[in-house]
């Protein structure tokens, strides 16, 4: 019995190279999506009241203007808070995104507290924020005095890059205005000024001048 040598297998020319971006490609999404998750999701917090302060509020009746690219911001009042960080949602194509790309859900008082956000199921979209519960960890008035939907409006594109880190969980510390947006386009977009209102015009639109995370 004789045997024949075996033909030398042949690769085809670029194969080395085409197997080389394969597997940078996939590592790279396997990093994004590893930071896509360590980066939203949401940080847990021990039980207690986080951020018992109430916002504190300064009507104006002759308020500074800012000026953004095509939009007059007019301060309605001086506005500060701390508070919890109840969901974060970024937005990129409604006609709001040009001068507010976040909206936070934010909790202070009673909801701040994990031992009540832990029965309520919370959610964003539509630059509304919605809650739900199977049972009412506290009465109702009590949830809409202590939480707001809040369109964020940076004043500089370091806010700007605090806001787009925000995650829920969070606690926020922030400074700025409560404002009326008007546009050379005819928008015109109008804060809240009172705690305990919902539905549409309740949400807070705030001017941040200074944002901190924790």
């Amino acid at each position: 019995m004789s045997l024949r040598p075996s033909a030398p297998q042949l690769r085809p020319a670029g194969a080395e190279d085409t197997e080389m971006a394969r597997a940078i490609t996939l590592l790279l999404v396997f990093l994004f999506a590893g930071h896509w998750w360590i980066s939203g999701r949401p940080i847990e917090r021990p039980p207690g009241v986080l951020a018992p302060s109430e916002p504190e509020q300064l009507n104006l009746v002759n308020g500074p203007v800012f000026e953004l690219p095509g939009h007059h911001v007019k301060a309605l009042a001086r506005f500060s808070l701390e508070a919890r960080v109840l969901g974060a949602e970024r937005y990129r194509y409604d006609r709001a995104a040009k001068i507010a790309p976040m909206d936070l859900a934010l909790g202070w008082g009673p909801m701040s507290s994990s031992g009540i956000l832990e029965d309520l199921d919370i959610d964003q979209y539509g630059r509304f924020f919605f809650w739900s519960a199977k049972e009412l960890p506290i009465d109702f008035g009590a949830i809409t005095l202590h939480s707001a939907n809040m369109h964020m409006i940076p004043a500089n594109d370091e806010v700007r890059e605090t806001l787009l880190s925000a995650r829920r969980g969070n606690l926020v510390s922030l400074e700025g205005y409560l404002v009326e947006v008007t546009a050379d386009d005819g928008f015109r977009w109008r804060s809240s000024l009172v705690r305990g209102d919902s539905g549409g015009g309740a949400c807070e639109i705030v001017y941040v001048e200074r944002i901190s995370l924790y």
